[in-house]
């Protein structure tokens, strides 16, 4: 496949709001993919390169969009990817001009058009709606299989590319081959705010709570007497967590997939999230850290036990197993009622113990992996919003030389881009302003005057007092009293909030029609 059809199909999708249309588009283009071609096909309209990060910053972009374009296409998505594994290949002294080098010829044999598509492809810059659900389905479409089957597949495999040549190649038959494998991350099942404890059971009925814990999501694998310990982001942290390592092996059963979290206590009470997320940082002597900052872990689900797969059976048959196998120390608080009072006393509980909120499942609910569904739902003391930061602007006064005032935006899942909705600098501490300089300056643009603009790949985690209306911001709506909580550098942009949810959250507000 000539790699400017697919930038024409990019900038298609791009241009329509239509579900329906992006999908169908998407679909074609599969159909029309050779095999070999159909993985690189899906991660490119999905933004993503098979390499992952290939090290290169705006600045070396930005020469290679100097350089003259090439009058007619000739790249093929074959060449693309040998070009791009052949920059993400160079490692040690002399790396970085080397791929300096590999760019500009890549960009030296594209067109103005490619060019641009390549520029924001390696950034991680592609923003045009054709996110994963779209992808999912358009996949589903051209192999002419079911959507669900799709779905789950890329649950498991993470990664819809090689789900997409499977569904191609052999249909449903080749989904099937996709299973939840001992060492292999699936990702994590993700959770709905509910507007209070009131609303949450009122949707639900009955409700298995648990403490919501402000820690650090850890999905943990045991094969035998191997550990691994994978991120939220399905990074491998094994290393950092000798302390999770060693609880985990002191568990009864050999094969293991286990869901629950992280974090940091000081007399039984929760340090805040940054303080756990020291232990995630670069650094040679995990030791010290270990004795220094010493996690608990504390887990809330299983996905498999000794050879069979827990997925798909009921929360509570999920909890039960899950009892048998970990002490109630390394369990999270939690309780099965149907009464609103019971609910509203353990989240009453839940806040005095430190803690963020609670979370309230459907007793019946099979581990949806990567699914944000209407069965787990998440109630904090507070509104709290993922948002990506779109710019930041240079303080003044003693924040003088840091980048402080930071442009929220949430996620748009029509268009791949986000929507803006205020600005804060408030809850920002002098080491946060320290790392949040360095990790937007990484980030950069372009600027104007003393704002930075920024990729948007950094999340944070905003409490807020209410949402308002506003004429100010394209929604029309905006954060009222925002104060920064958090950096959550284990969430991708991908995984912030979208608009839907910012309106849900102002139309569930009291008074609001």
């Amino acid at each position: 496949m000539q790699f400017s059809d697919l930038v024409n199909v990019s900038r298609e999708v791009a241009a329509t709001r239509s579900r329906l249309k992006k999908r169908a588009l998407i679909a074609a283009t599969l159909r029309r993919a050779a095999a070999g071609e159909i993985a690189l096909a899906v991660n490119y309209l999905g933004g993503t390169l098979p390499q992952g990060r290939i090290g290169l910053g705006p600045a070396v972009v930005r020469d290679a969009l100097a350089s003259p374009p090439a009058v007619a296409p000739s790249l093929t998505l074959a060449d693309v990817d040998a070009a791009v594994a052949r920059i993400a290949g160079h490692a040690g002294k002399g790396s970085q001009a080397a791929r300096r080098a590999d760019l500009l010829a890549l960009f030296g044999r594209a067109t103005e058009a490619e060019r641009d598509f390549l520029a924001r492809l390696v950034q991680g810059e592609i923003r045009q709606g054709a996110l994963e659900g779209v992808l999912v389905e358009a996949i589903a479409d051209a192999a002419g299989v079911a959507v669900d089957a799709v779905r789950r597949a890329v649950m498991l495999a993470a990664d819809p590319a090689p789900v997409a040549a499977a569904a191609l190649a052999q249909g449903e038959r080749g989904l099937r081959k996709f299973r939840l494998e001992l060492m292999s991350p699936v990702r994590p099942m993700l959770a709905q705010p509910a507007a209070d404890i009131d609303a949450a059971m009122q949707q639900l009925g009955e409700a298995v709570l648990d403490y919501k814990l402000d820690g650090a999501r850890v999905q943990i694998h045991r094969a035998g007497d191997d550990v691994r310990i994978f991120s939220r982001g399905l990074n491998d942290v094994t290393e950092r967590l000798p302390e999770v390592v060693a609880a985990t092996l002191a568990l009864p059963a050999r094969q293991l997939v286990l869901d629950g979290e992280v974090i940091a206590l000081k007399d039984g009470r929760p340090l805040p999230f940054q303080v756990t997320m020291r232990r995630f940082g670069r650094t040679s002597d995990v030791a010290a850290q270990r004795e220094a900052l010493p996690l608990d872990i504390f887990l809330f689900d299983v996905l498999h036990a000794e050879g069979d797969d827990l997925l798909d059976i009921p929360l509570r048959e999920r909890a039960a197993i899950l009892a048998d196998l970990a002490p109630a120390t390394m369990r999270v608080e939690r309780r099965l009622t149907d009464e609103p009072g019971a609910a509203a006393a353990f989240l009453a509980a839940a806040f005095e113990a430190g803690h963020e909120g609670i979370m309230a499942k459907a007793p019946g609910s099979p581990y949806a992996a990567g699914s944000r569904g209407a069965e787990w739902l998440k109630i904090k003391q507070a509104h709290t919003l993922d948002l990506v930061v779109l710019a930041a602007e240079w303080g003044s006064g003693r924040r003088k030389g840091w980048l402080s005032n930071l442009h929220l935006g949430a996620r748009d899942p029509a268009t791949g881009g986000f929507v803006m909705l205020g600005k804060t600098f408030k809850g920002l501490t002098d080491r946060m302003l320290e790392e949040q300089t360095a990790a937007l300056l990484a980030l950069e643009t372009h600027r104007a005057g003393h704002v930075v603009h920024v990729r948007p790949a950094f999340v944070v985690e905003i409490a807020v007092s209410d949402i308002q209306q506003s004429p100010q911001y394209p929604a029309g709506l905006a954060l009222r009293f925002a104060r920064v909580k958090a950096f959550r550098p284990d969430k991708p942009a991908a995984e912030a909030d979208t608009i839907g949810t910012v309106r849900a959250l102002y139309v569930a507000q009291p008074g609001v029609a």
